[in-house]
């Protein structure tokens, strides 16, 4: 499928030393009993008057993108550094208005949900041109792939009518930021149909050919190519996608130019016939996961056609919510796998895990026949002050008991998954205030 080549570990342990203290800060300090507090929405700018009524439905281009604040026909100036979007506006348009802008960078999204507006491969798609733009919400903000009034009720993906809500495609940077949305609706749904607009120009890379994997996986979000956006408080749930990745498919191609940054995230009730539930490394892909919550995520479910095509990962005890193919390495900071349907499997080579909570991962159903495990992961891996109990704690048999905590207490999870328990201070997901 892809040429495999083993990564230098030289240029590994050079990116890793690069990323020890980028956005390794935590975003919140709260104790164990605080609630997080939900502070006041940012006020529009400019309320939308009543002679232009919100409509939280589906995005339509009738109404202007709101490129100023205080005038749909105002020109930009230095001090507006912000694109705006309502529930009615063409969110993608501003998008791209922003790509060939070249002082505003930055767009914010005010509440309501967001659909597509006809069948195609994503609700929005950022590439090339669009490197740089920080993409924000403001309020509640629900991305989805789901149109009811106009989605095939007989299709298998209905009410889902594009393959992945959010696209990035190759070129993007580290500075292009995702920020503040929940991602859900998808459903299964695959066109290669171009007809609402090409997410990804052409490229002249043969490794950068669309393949299955790039119709199919990542329903919630896809990565594509030299792509390595940070996607930081966004939470991806009830995605569904075949064969793999229903939450985020990362898919470097072996290009190991950058890392996706994936902090103070929520991925809970995806699910996938095989691999990466929440999050699928396909093959020489690269990801940071700080402080991110895994919850209820199901790899390995019920074969539909077109996943039996593709056959079983590890056929006796199945993929993990978070999974790595060969030559795909990951740091994984402050996190915590709970509930899933297997914790992690990582086929690759010289990850990190510290300073993680792997509790009972042992989800019922799915067709591996044997034992759930909160791990599943190679020796040349660095895992240290971890706290793991289930099932199967160490499938193969390779973490240290002096380095972390095998077979630990119950952390006590408070209704935000914090542990109260106090062997977990400083281990594990902490919610940010919402």
């Amino acid at each position: 499928m892809f040429r495999f080549q083993t990564w230098q570990a030289a240029s590994w342990v050079a990116l890793v030393s690069l990323l020890v203290g980028c956005g390794a800060e935590q975003s919140s300090d709260l104790s164990p009993e605080a609630v997080p507090a939900k502070p006041e929405v940012e006020a529009p700018p400019a309320p939308v008057s009543e002679s232009e009524p919100v409509q939280p439905t589906a995005l339509t281009a009738e109404t202007a993108p709101l490129s100023d604040p205080l005038s749909r026909n105002a020109e930009p100036t230095l001090a507006d550094s912000v694109h705006y979007v309502y529930p009615g506006n063409d969110l993608q348009a501003v998008l791209d208005a922003a790509a060939k802008d070249p002082n505003r960078k930055h767009v914010k999204v005010y509440a309501g949900v967001y659909r597509p507006r006809q069948h195609g491969q994503a609700l929005i798609w950022l590439n090339k041109q669009h490197d740089g733009i920080t993409l924000e919400a403001v309020g509640e903000v629900i991305l989805t792939a789901a149109n009811p009034e106009i989605a095939n009720e007989n299709h298998e993906g209905y009410p889902a009518i594009v393959n992945h809500v959010v696209y990035f495609g190759d070129g993007i940077t580290r500075n292009t930021v995702l920020r503040g949305f929940k991602i859900t609706g998808a459903n299964n749904f695959v066109t290669e149909s171009n007809e609402s607009g090409p997410i990804q120009p052409e490229l002249s890379e043969p490794r950068l050919e669309k393949n299955l994997f790039f119709y199919t996986d990542g329903g919630g979000i896809k990565i594509f190519g030299r792509s390595y956006p940070t996607i930081e408080n966004v939470e991806i749930y009830d995605n569904y996608s075949s064969p793999c990745g229903a939450g985020i498919s990362i898919d470097h191609r072996e290009y190991t130019g950058g890392v996706v940054l994936l902090k103070n995230c929520i991925f809970r009730n995806n699910r996938c016939p095989v691999t990466g539930s929440a999050v699928d490394l396909l093959w020489g892909s690269a990801a940071v996961i700080e402080n991110c919550l895994f919850v209820g995520n199901k790899s390995n479910g019920p074969l539909d056609k077109r996943s039996a095509e593709v056959g079983k990962w590890k056929p006796e005890h199945g993929a993990g919510a978070l999974t790595l193919f060969p030559g795909s390495r990951v740091i994984v900071r402050r996190c915590t796998f709970t509930g899933n349907r297997n914790g992690v499997d990582d086929s690759g080579a010289g990850s990190v895990y510290e300073d993680s909570i792997f509790w009972m991962n042992n989800a019922e159903g799915g067709w591996p026949t044997g034992a759930r495990y909160e791990v599943d992961i190679k020796g040349t891996s660095v895992i240290h002050r971890c706290f793991l109990n289930g099932d199967t704690i160490d499938l193969k048999g390779n973490l240290d008991s002096t380095k972390n905590s095998l077979g630990c207490p119950d952390p006590e999870f408070d209704k935000f998954f914090r542990p109260r328990a106090k062997e977990f201070a400083d281990a594990g997901y902490r919610p940010i205030p919402d």
